[in-house]
């Protein structure tokens, strides 16, 4: 595609703007922080509801995989309903969350007989609102500051994206700092995310939006469309109507009629096969959110072991490394002007590749805290620097191309990445247990369960408490092979970096091919 280079440079805006939408992205990773914590802490959500990993993993998807519905779709229509109408819609959804939360700690408190699953059912729905409020979030955000900031968008949407590790510290610290008032009551987790939710809406609800960069420069509704095509409709509509399937109970056979229908009415009207480059960013995403968000919600709990020992949290690894983030995305500008966008995801996923495999059997404090270095080296520039790249690449995509790619990557955390990460951790816990102790012994504590991909044996929870008053050397050791067995897991999660890499350097050889790496802008159309 070629594009003229346009001489206008970024227009002045109040800069109020950018850092309210700075705050929403903090509310979103609060949002994260708690979720992974009462999902991850043995003593919060898994022994109050019962839950093993994969249900753990599935919960904690329920909170992401909406994500992708409410940013894409959003991106749809939020050219025509205004960047702050969408705003408005998110604060609706954290306060849903809050609300349906409060009363499932209710009712698992209430003693009746089916408090449990009833109390499941109210978190998943509330998971579920949480992360439309989330998707409406960055479905204006990244707009936003790309129409701001057109000229430097890979720099300007880095920074941006500081407040998401901003907002994992900062959660971080707070949710250690209750300490032991959050295992007395772990309402206090869901309070906190109003901190945030209020200082956005107080710094946005008055302030004037831009009109998109598209828009701007008169590119049409069917254009943006075109950008996306029936291939790029295709990989979302699959993980989209695959979630819908999972939660009505659809067949197969009625998940992809529906996806025909949906994907067959886009093609018709977009009339376009989609970008080669935004079918391949959309198919990065898919392994770059995994190891990114995937990772940060597993990270905590598969480090619990070894910090205790150490005498600390096992959120910690999760702070620090989200400090690194933090820090060194407001520092992509410098450089990103000595090597390519795709250079620096090339390096960030080598690195992410290293930092996960010497995470899988660090033992003492320095060495945990040296692999979480190199790792949250790694993960730092994924995810806006993606962002930058199919801004940079599809400006005609405006809000549905840049945002799409963000929800493709968060719908395939909460459909793929989690739960398969949650099986990885469990046949690993299988593997172990059996080898460390007995085949026979793994039969006592574990059941049968199934997620997307089939069936899958499960640790029981509540086995393995009943076993400790049978035979409480027996279930020690049980417990010790299954707490190593989930941090050497983390070595089977490289393939999703490796993959990456593999992708970057191919993408690099494409762009050399073409004369190198260069953004495309767009002028006004006369």
């Amino acid at each position: 595609m070629n594009a003229q280079e346009s001489t206008a440079s970024d227009a002045p805006f109040n800069m109020t703007l950018f850092w309210g939408c700075f705050v929403a992205l903090i509310t979103t990773s609060f949002a994260f922080i708690t979720r992974a914590f009462l999902v991850n802490d043995p003593n919060l959500w898994p022994k109050e509801f019962g839950l093993d990993k994969v249900q753990g993993g599935e919960l904690f998807g329920a909170g992401i995989w909406p994500f992708a519905i409410s940013i894409i779709l959003f991106s749809l229509i939020i050219d025509r309903i205004g960047y702050k109408a969408a705003m408005w819609f998110s604060f609706i959804c954290y306060a849903l969350y809050a609300v349906v939360a409060l009363k499932a700690y209710d009712v698992v408190h209430s003693g009746a007989p089916d408090a449990k699953p009833h109390a499941l059912s109210l978190l998943t729905m509330g998971s579920i609102s949480l992360g439309l409020g989330n998707g409406t979030v960055e479905a204006f955000i990244n707009p936003v500051v790309a129409t701001m900031f057109r000229r430097n968008k890979t720099k300007w949407l880095n920074i941006l994206h500081a407040g998401w590790p901003g907002g994992l510290v900062g959660g971080g610290l707070i949710t250690l700092m209750l300490g032991d008032l959050v295992a007395r009551d772990w309402r206090l987790l869901v309070y906190i995310i109003a901190l945030p939710v209020i200082v956005y809406v107080f710094m946005l609800a008055r302030i004037k939006f831009p009109v998109n960069e598209r828009v701007a420069v008169g590119a049409t509704y069917r254009e943006m469309l075109a950008e996306f095509g029936v291939f790029g409709a295709a990989i979302a509509g699959y993980l989209v109507t695959k979630q819908v399937a999972l939660v009505f109970g659809w067949s197969d056979t009625v998940m992809w009629l529906a996806l025909a229908i949906a994907v067959g009415a886009f093609g018709l009207y977009c009339r376009s096969l989609g970008r080669v480059i935004l079918v391949v960013l959309c198919l990065i995403m898919i392994p770059l959110a995994t190891t990114e968000l995937g990772t940060d919600g597993a990270i905590s709990g598969i480090m619990t072991g070894p910090l205790t020992a150490a005498g600390f949290n096992g959120l910690w690894v999760l702070i620090y490394t989200s400090a690194i983030m933090m820090i060194l995305r407001f520092f992509t500008g410098s450089i990103v002007s000595r090597i390519s966008p795709l250079g620096l995801l090339a390096t960030a996923a080598t690195l992410a590749i290293a930092g996960l495999y010497f995470l899988s059997a660090a033992s003492g404090l320095f060495a945990i805290f040296a692999a979480a270095t190199v790792y949250g080296l790694g993960k730092t520039f994924f995810w806006p620097t993606m962002l930058g790249v199919a801004s940079e690449q599809t400006p005609k995509g405006g809000a549905l191309t840049l945002n799409a790619i963000g929800g493709i990557g968060m719908l395939s955390v909460g459909v793929l990445g989690n739960p398969l990460i949650g099986a990885m951790q469990e046949k690993s816990a299988q593997d172990a247990i059996e080898r460390q102790v007995s085949v026979a012994d793994y039969a006592k504590i574990s059941t049968e369960r199934a997620y997307f991909l089939g069936n899958y044996a499960a640790v029981d929870a509540d086995k393995v408490m009943a076993l400790e008053k049978i035979d409480k050397p027996l279930a020690d050791r049980i417990t010790a092979a299954d707490k190593g067995a989930r941090q050497g897991s983390l070595a089977k999660v490289t393939i999703f970096p490796i993959s990456m890499l593999v992708a970057y350097l191919s993408l690099i050889v494409w762009f050399r091919s073409r004369g190198g790496y260069k953004a495309v802008h767009l002028v006004a159309s006369h």
